[in-house]
């Protein structure tokens, strides 16, 4: 079996190129190609930790993969990461591992990103300004991927801790050094200042409501992964436009639709709307509901490993 440490992995992951990838992965789990579980959530109370298991096989494919993910928020006084995890490829003919990816969750976090620039990207978005309801290395990652695929000029950052938001300013600032980075004094501000938004925090409470967002905005919200956990009032799902979901089976129980059952019927999946687009008028609101899926997992961890060969 073959291990690739987080350097190794780091070293093979092109951005553009990752955009694309979960483009493919998206329309793949549209189509029906790939058997792809439901997560399991396993709650570590005494950490105030979680930790997500996500698996697909892509019919035909030559592996399955497996990953684990994990948030531990008391690692902060630890002076640890907050996330961690690992992905392994299994060969799909044989049953043996054929690759450990030790990439401490740095995949996840990185296809999470790729994903939200998929549908700005697909919805024809040309925002030169994008808002980041969040300041932690999801915020980080879904600038550098909006940049990949939008002209951005500006980026809006909010997040609780007013430490935190400087640190992620500065880190913006040097990722994109001709992209200007400011600081929202809330979620209010970020809406305000910008028609497409990134919501990626660990809220359980609504930061959004639908008084806050104006016309023609675009909201990706990738923090709602289980349940409990909410972003966004259910009132923004109810008067969108356009409804996406990575996986409508998966939103109805831990995205944000858990929070707006009423609206599932009319959610689109994202990698429908990759196969069949539809234009939008410049006014309508548009959100997609991210929850992660394994097949995202599957693609990214079998790039990665086809290159490292």
């Amino acid at each position: 079996m073959r291990i690739l440490e987080l350097p190794q992995i780091r070293r093979r992951l092109v951005f553009s190129e990752i955009v694309d990838l979960m483009r493919d992965a998206l329309m793949a789990h549209a189509r029906g190609q790939c058997e792809t579980p439901m997560p399991m959530h396993l709650e570590i109370a005494a950490e105030q930790a979680e930790v997500h298991m996500k698996s697909s096989y892509r019919r035909g494919g030559r592996y399955f993969a497996l990953k684990i993910a994990s948030t531990f928020p008391t690692n902060l006084g630890r002076g640890l990461s907050t996330g961690n995890g690992m992905m392994v490829l299994v060969s799909a003919e044989t049953g043996e591992p054929a690759a450990l990816l030790a990439d401490c969750g740095h995949l996840t976090d990185v296809r999470t990103a790729a994903a939200a620039a998929v549908a700005a990207r697909e919805l024809g978005r040309r925002d030169g300004v994008l808002g980041i309801v969040g300041t932690g290395v999801q915020a980080r990652l879904q600038a550098q991927m909006h940049a990949q695929v939008l002209p951005l000029e500006q980026i809006w950052i909010w997040g609780r801790n007013p430490e935190r938001a400087l640190m992620c300013r500065r880190d913006l600032q040097a990722l994109l050094p001709g992209t200007e980075v400011q600081i929202a004094t809330s979620p209010v501000e970020i809406a305000r200042r910008s028609r497409l938004i990134v919501t990626c925090t660990a809220s359980r409470a609504a930061l959004l409501s639908a008084n806050d967002v104006r016309p023609g905005t675009h909201i990706s919200a990738v923090g709602s992964d289980g349940p409990g956990k909410q972003e966004l009032d259910p009132g923004i799902l109810q008067g969108a436009d356009l409804l996406l979901a990575d996986s409508r089976r998966q939103c109805e129980k831990l995205g944000e639709l858990q929070h707006a059952p009423s609206e599932w019927q009319r959610a689109r999946e994202i990698g429908e709307f990759c196969l069949d687009p539809s234009t939008l008028d410049p006014d309508a609101v548009s959100v997609c509901d991210f929850t992660g899926l394994g097949v995202e997992d599957l693609y990214i961890a079998e790039s990665c490993y086809e290159r490292s060969l």
